[in-house]
């Protein structure tokens, strides 16, 4: 985990909120102007407020808005999904993709859809949170084998194994159905493009839920740092707590991948970026976390269109490209002695 560093108070953090949203706001500018074709962003908000049926206001409108709608709502998601499962684990390599959260939701909708032609955003999405909760389940099954119990790095062993073999699944689904191989090819990998505006609608309310239940558990995570005895003895209702933040950790990670498909890393990277300014204190890593997740899903969807001009990359590349390292580096310092 991070080091501690004091939290900051007050005024604080009223600029470090500033500072977030201000970075939020640029990288969202950015997003809608920025691709294979530079569009100003004064013809941006004349397109947004008084649309002219041209082909620049369709790009726009119809597709630069909603791919930043998507990563405000799927990073944010993610990264708070992450921040959860860290800190209802203690576990610093804790993140939905690696722990196999986001392939078991993308098997749950991928199969679904192609093998049962479940095409209902409010149909499918209740098989992603399935498919993450069986997911979940057998990793955490599989982890906690052997001698010594859980330990990180086990986790994180079989929850790399487990993501592969449902990946697996997934390209299997897809290259049966040809139909679906061209619908979901960049989702299933991770993009921004993959699903229509419309599919906003139906899991914003999840998407809601889901942030609810964060921001409830998070007192519970303070308690729980200090061990499940005291937490026990400060009455704290441990296996409430727990279940509350597992159920938002599915809702959040599910609801994220019937948007942009399985990303990975983002809640890996983001609370431990923020842990680092925040302290231990979960209250500000959920706040900060829904902030800096959005600007790392966004920066990464902006390189990915840049770099492979007039090509694009899918943002689950970029962040994987971003992630690896870090990801190999916490599992140096956690010590591989632990399998």
């Amino acid at each position: 985990m991070a080091p501690y560093r004091p939290a900051p108070a007050g005024r604080s953090h009223a600029w470090a909120t500033l500072a977030c949203l201000g970075l939020l706001l640029l990288l969202c500018l950015l997003s809608v102007t920025l691709g294979t074709r530079w569009i100003p962003p004064d013809q941006v908000f004349t397109f947004l407020l008084h649309p002219d049926g041209s082909e620049v206001a369709g790009i726009v409108r119809q597709m630069r808005v909603p791919r930043t709608l998507f990563g405000l709502l799927a990073g944010a998601a993610l990264a708070v999904a992450g921040a959860l499962m860290q800190g209802l684990t203690r576990n610093p390599l804790a993140d939905p993709g690696i722990l196999g959260v986001t392939a078991g939701a993308s098997v749950g909708i991928v199969v679904m859809t192609t093998a049962f032609n479940v095409v209902s955003v409010y149909s499918y999405v209740w098989f992603g949170f399935a498919g993450a909760l069986a997911a979940t389940a057998l990793v955490y099954g599989i982890g906690s084998a052997g001698r010594g119990g859980t330990t990180p790095a086990k986790l994180a062993l079989a929850g790399a194994a487990v993501s592969a073999l449902l990946q697996s699944l997934v390209n299997a689904a897809l290259l049966v159905d040809a139909a679906a191989l061209g619908d979901f090819r960049f989702w299933a990998v991770g993009a921004l493009t993959g699903q229509p505006a419309a599919t906003l609608g139906p899991v914003l309310p999840f998407l809601a839920a889901g942030a609810v239940l964060a921001a409830t558990t998070a007192p519970a995570l303070n308690t729980l740092t200090l061990g499940e005895d005291i937490a026990r003895g400060l009455g704290q209702r441990v296996g409430l707590a727990r279940l509350r933040g597992a159920v938002a950790v599915t809702v959040l990670a599910g609801a994220a991948v019937a948007l942009c498909g399985p990303i990975a890393f983002v809640g890996l990277l983001v609370p431990h970026v923020v842990r680092a300014f925040t302290g231990p204190d979960h209250r500000w890593i959920l706040w900060y976390s829904a902030l800096l997740g959005p600007c790392l899903l966004l920066a990464a969807d902006i390189g990915g269109r840049l770099v492979a001009r007039p090509d694009e990359l899918p943002v689950g590349i970029v962040v994987t490209a971003l992630g690896a390292p870090f990801f190999v580096a916490l599992v140096r310092r956690s010590g591989l002695r632990e399998l």
